[in-house]
């Protein structure tokens, strides 16, 4: 695989900082011009080839010393970057509804065309916990599988280590930049991975960790697997926001049971209950994704709805709605509806303000 070239690299970061040019804007303007032109459009062009106001202001404001700033580090740091529109871009993160425009990856970039499952899990997960997940991982990657997860604590770091335990076919998703290792004391597995697997970021290098940049990771992870595998978490937790996007995204999700007694099974006994696959074994997960079905538990149809008739876009307004005045209006608790908010926001369909949300005017 072979990342962008340098010389193009200027207009995909300009793209990628213009706050409300998103993917499927750029997929609409790649029909009536080359990308590459679009930075020296003038104002009235671009209003002409379809942007709003504000969107064309953004894109002629560019901020080229930042820019060039930002490519000396990615060139000195030894940096792959990939774009949508680059052949090598992995297709099962194409088909998401808001796949990241950029990549910025380390170490061996070829991983993300191979097959790969996602293991999560809870950050305080049992000694039982982490030992299953570091054994399936190990016999997935045995098994030409590549495993993928967030290098979070618990059950992430562990399911890294079984990878790497056989030969190294293992992608950490960072919520941080590619260069910034969260948290600290996986220091020497970021190492180890970055040598023989890959590091994987959609945020610019030197981004710090931020809590609203981790559920955009767990898109990631999901997006680019071909099913996702919950070792244990809790009802409310980062792993069920995986397996959420991974049913959006048709991907299968699969949960190992554990104690009745264990707050950290409680999320896989609700998956469960609700359609996901008990596993016990490796090859309770092979034999489902080598015939790969749609997931029972969310259909295309049902996702198409959801898109058509959105109760909480319909709530919003080009006027400032705050998080609590939604929740009320569409009478859902807040933290069931901060997961939609976030997708709507990747959508370019809403902005997050200081005070709320506002509605965006489609470019």
């Amino acid at each position: 695989m072979e990342s962008i070239k340098k010389s193009e690299l200027g207009n995909w970061l300009a793209f990628y900082l213009c706050k409300g040019l998103g993917v499927a804007a750029l997929i609409r303007l790649q029909k009536n011009i080359q990308l590459s032109q679009l930075t020296s459009k003038s104002y009235n062009q671009l209003l002409e080839l379809g942007l709003t106001a504000k969107v064309s202001k953004n894109l002629i404001t560019t901020d080229w010393p930042y820019i060039n700033q930002i490519i000396t580090h990615i060139s000195d740091q030894n940096i792959d970057v990939l774009c949508y529109f680059d052949n090598q871009y992995p297709e099962l993160l194409k088909q998401i509804s808001s796949p990241p425009l950029l990549l910025f990856c380390k170490g061996q970039i070829d991983l993300l065309s191979t097959p790969q499952i996602a293991m999560v899990g809870s950050r305080s997960a049992t000694p039982n916990g982490l030992t299953t997940a570091s054994e399936f991982a190990y016999e997935l990657v045995e098994n030409g599988v590549t495993v993928t997860s967030g290098l979070a604590l618990g059950v992430d770091g562990a399911a890294h280590k079984g990878a790497l335990a056989s030969n190294g076919r293992t992608i950490a998703v960072l919520g941080t930049g590619i260069d910034v290792i969260y948290p600290k004391r996986h220091g020497v597995l970021f190492e180890k991975i970055k040598q023989s697997g890959l590091l994987v970021s959609e945020f610019l290098p030197g981004t710090k960790p931020h809590a609203s940049n981790f559920p955009r990771r767990n898109r990631i992870i999901s997006g680019l697997s071909l099913g996702v595998v919950v070792v244990e978490a809790e009802i409310k937790s980062g792993s069920l926001i995986t397996t959420k996007y991974a049913l959006e995204q048709n991907r299968e999700v699969f949960a190992v049971p554990g104690s009745i007694h264990s707050t950290v099974s409680q999320g896989c006994h609700f998956l469960i209950k609700q359609g996901a696959k008990l596993i016990e074994n490796v090859d309770d997960i092979l034999e489902e994704v080598s015939i790969f079905p749609k997931s029972c538990l969310y259909t295309n149809r049902e996702q198409e709805k959801n898109k058509e008739d959105d109760p909480i876009l319909e709530q919003l307004g080009f006027e400032v709605t705050p998080v609590d005045v939604i929740a009320q209006r569409v009478q859902l608790p807040i933290e069931q509806i901060l997961p939609r908010l976030l997708d709507l926001e990747l959508e370019d369909k809403i902005e997050r303000v200081i005070d709320g949300y506002i509605k965006l005017r489609r470019c």
